[in-house]
C-alpha cells in the first residue's frame, strides 16, 4: 500500500537516497545540467529547488542550512554566488527537465535536468515566426503590358535573299 508515500523512494534506503540526491544536486549546481533518469530528475527537482530558493537570501543561517544538505563548500559558494544572482527575480521553477528517450541497456526513460537561466540556446528570444501567407502579386495594368510589348525590338532583321535555281534544285532533291 502507498499510504503516506509523499515522494519517490527510488528503490533505495534513506541514507543511500539522501547521499545520491545530495551528489546529484552538487553536480547540477557545478555543471548546470546533468543526464539522468526521469524518476531521479523529478526527485532531484523536489530536493534542489528549495535550496535554490534558500540561496536567494544570503545570510549565515541560510548558508548553513544549504550546507547541511549539500556537504560541499564549493557548491555552496557557487550556489550563493553565480546561481542566486541569476535567479534572484524568478519566483520559482529553477529547473527544467528535457526528456531524451530511452536508455539502451535497461530501457529506462532518460532526461536532461538543467538550471533554467543557464541555457543560452533557450534564453535567446525567438524571432516571431513569419506567416506562411503569400502576398498577392500586383495586378498588371494594360498600359504596362503595352509598354513592354513596344519595348521589345528585333535585333537581327536581315532581308532574305532570293535563292538561285541551283539552290532550289538542291533543296528539292533532299526532300
Amino acid at each position: 500500500m502507498r499510504h503516506g508515500k509523499k515522494f519517490n523512494h527510488l528503490g533505495r534506503q534513506k541514507g543511500h537516497r539522501k547521499a545520491m540526491l545530495s551528489n546529484m544536486a552538487v553536480s547540477l549546481i557545478e555543471h548546470k545540467r546533468i543526464n539522468t533518469t526521469v524518476a531521479k530528475a523529478k526527485a532531484l527537482r523536489q530536493f534542489v529547488e528549495p535550496l535554490i530558493s534558500k540561496a536567494k537570501t544570503d545570510d549565515m543561517q541560510s548558508r548553513r542550512t544549504v550546507f547541511r544538505y549539500l556537504q560541499k563548500k564549493d557548491a555552496v559558494q557557487e550556489l550563493f554566488g553565480e546561481v542566486a544572482s541569476k535567479v534572484a527575480d524568478r519566483p520559482g521553477g529553477y529547473t527544467r527537465i528535457l526528456r531524451t528517450g530511452r536508455r539502451l541497456g535497461d530501457n529506462a526513460d532518460t532526461c536532461i535536468i538543467e538550471l533554467v537561466d543557464f541555457n543560452e540556446n533557450m534564453l535567446t528570444t525567438a524571432k516571431p515566426k513569419k506567416t506562411r501567407r503569400r502576398k498577392a502579386a500586383p495586378k498588371k495594368s494594360e498600359a504596362k503590358t503595352e509598354d513592354i510589348v513596344e519595348d521589345v525590338t528585333v535585333v537581327d532583321e536581315t532581308p532574305e535573299t532570293p535563292k538561285t535555281e541551283s539552290e532550289d534544285k538542291k533543296d528539292e532533291g533532299k526532300a
